[in-house]
């Protein structure tokens, strides 16, 4: 029975146990090891394989599991490593629905603390009367979900870890997936200053102050709250789709795309790479393994990269943006590259210039890099990656040119009819030489 096609699947052990059509990327576990960073932060856009590939490495450490039949055909077990399965207590967490209002981010932070605090009952039967009394307390924070507060649940992780380490004689791996969607939400939303202060205690208590700390490694779009969690934490690296560590196990390569679609009797031709390829990882040419994915389950070629929460969150940093952008992003839009500064370490809401909101564009995956010219200086020629990207892309000039509408065409009549004409003068030459796939006729 051919194998089925995991498009959103986000569970490892039911991607393994339920015939679903798997891409080796357990070799990250060995890349994870051999470098033994502290706390490491992995930037990528949404939708690239985050979420499988953290639950793939809490599976294979996880000490109150088995998971030796899961990993049996796997990459990782041809290596000196194989004797590391199930070997640490481990706290897998998600924050990839923290989303909405302040209220429901809140409730969804604590309803992950809720399920590891779960996960390991049996751990706190035997507790001094001191570790006791800050479990009632951080138990009473978390069963409050709807108060809107994290300050009550500061040391949830950082206790966990601690007793973790007790009951088990081990340290702990700590696996935080989409750490930045709940800051990314609340800056959108208007309520960043007052989550920002609990979120950024819970993870540094438990990333920077706890002793109990085997390893760390966190994912998400951006690296963000740098005063409160990061300015101190001297232990963390991170790595941006510039950066060649574990450039490959996010996305799928060309050779893991062609035998994925030769598996479900379609081939990687032209047509295919122009609509999703174009991403460069480090080395690596990336294809997006969302759309890959759903263009193998619909045999359809059409743009399925669609990420709202993103797009409102480049929106508003758009807003905020200077001459030197815009100049910048009108050569991009004509001659389809740019030639710019980049800096994708630090989140663009906290520190507001050009180089970081083209860093933004990057990391969020609306950019890629196709040349380095400075690594050092940080200076890089940008791309839009594909055809799926433009059409994302698309959305944003029309937010960009202020015009209703997310056809260009349409947008072009609109500025002639408004007869603006200085504004028309502007935009017609960056209208008319757009990417030829557009019917701007």
């Amino acid at each position: 029975m051919r194998k089925r096609i995991p498009v959103g699947l986000k569970d490892y052990e039911k991607l393994k146990r339920e015939n679903y059509y798997v891409v080796d990327k357990t070799l990250m576990i060995k890349d994870f090891l051999e470098q033994g960073n502290e706390v490491t932060l992995i930037t990528r856009p949404r939708r690239f394989g985050k979420t499988i590939n953290m639950s793939m490495m809490a599976e294979f450490f996880d000490i109150t599991k088995d998971s030796k039949e899961l990993f049996k055909d796997t990459k990782i077990m041809d290596t000196e490593y194989a004797d590391q399965i199930n070997q640490y207590p481990t706290i897998f967490i998600s924050f990839a629905e923290a989303k909405r209002n302040k209220i429901e981010v809140v409730q969804r932070i604590k309803e992950q603390l809720q399920n590891v605090y779960d996960q390991y009952l049996h751990i706190f039967g035997n507790l001094t009367d001191f570790e006791k009394s800050n479990y009632q307390k951080i138990r009473k924070g978390l069963i409050n979900s709807d108060d809107g507060n994290l300050s009550n649940v500061a040391t949830a992780l950082s206790f966990l870890m601690k007793i973790l380490e007790k009951y088990y004689n081990k340290k702990v791996m700590v696996f935080i997936d989409e750490y930045d969607t709940p800051f990314i939400e609340a800056n959108i939303g208007g309520f960043y200053d007052e989550i920002r202060d609990g979120l950024s205690s819970i993870l540094h208590n438990a990333l920077k102050t706890s002793t109990s700390l085997q390893y760390a490694m966190m994912t998400g779009i951006q690296r963000v709250a740098k005063e409160n969690i990061f300015s101190d934490l001297n232990n963390l690296v991170v790595c941006t789709v510039k950066d060649p560590e574990y450039a490959q196990y996010f996305g799928f390569t060309e050779k893991e795309t062609k035998e994925a679609l030769e598996y479900y009797d379609l081939s990687l031709n032209n047509e295919v790479k122009s609509m999703y390829n174009g991403y460069r990882f480090g080395k690596y040419e990336i294809y997006n393994p969302w759309s890959v994915l759903n263009y193998a389950s619909r045999k359809v070629l059409e743009p399925y990269w669609i990420n709202t929460s993103s797009n409102e969150m480049i929106r508003k940093a758009m807003e905020s943006r200077d001459d030197a952008f815009n100049r910048g992003y009108e050569e991009l839009i004509q001659t389809g590259k740019l030639e710019t500064l980049v800096r994708m370490e630090t989140s663009f809401f906290e520190t507001s210039t050009t180089e970081n909101l083209w860093g933004l564009l990057v990391n969020a995956g609306y950019l890629t890099i196709s040349k380095v010219i400075s690594y050092q200086d940080g200076l890089y020629v940008v791309k839009v990656p594909n055809q799926e990207v433009q059409q994302e892309f698309q959305k944003l000039t029309a937010h960009y040119l202020k015009v209703a509408g997310t056809d260009l065409f349409t947008m072009f009549s609109a500025l002639k009819r408004q007869k603006k004409e200085d504004f028309k003068d502007k935009y017609q030459k960056i209208l008319l030489t757009l990417p030829s796939y557009y019917d701007l006729k």
